[in-house]
């Protein structure tokens, strides 16, 4: 089972594996209080496309869509996250942004569950 999470949610037992999806460090978060098992920045969008979204520049459809075509080039990254959720039974993917509906974990998400 896959699961995503703002990281600053209180860690639960049932998250299984904890994966960061982020490529910084979530801004107040210290390193114990997130409890993640692997932070997997290369698996995070791109600088440019991290940087076009938070600055609204794109809209979601756009990012979603720019998102996926790079998920399609880190293959091997994706295999390691199927692997976790295999090993572990429940994946975790953290992320940092206030929308729990518009994120790169959610796009990674859907892109491990079409696996």
């Amino acid at each position: 089972m896959i699961r995503v999470k703002r990281v600053y949610e209180t860690p639960k037992k049932e998250d299984g594996y904890r994966v960061l999806v982020d490529r910084l460090w979530p801004r107040g978060m210290k390193k114990e209080a997130a409890k993640i098992d692997l932070w997997m920045k290369d698996v995070a969008p791109s600088d440019a496309l991290r940087k076009s979204f938070h600055h609204d520049a794109l809209k979601w459809p756009i990012f979603e869509k720019t998102y996926q075509a790079e998920l399609k080039k880190k293959k091997d990254s994706l295999a390691e996250l199927k692997k976790l959720e295999k090993e572990h039974g429940t994946l975790t993917l953290l992320f940092g942004a206030r929308d729990p509906e518009h994120n790169q974990a959610v796009v990674i998400a859907e892109a491990l569950n079409k696996k």
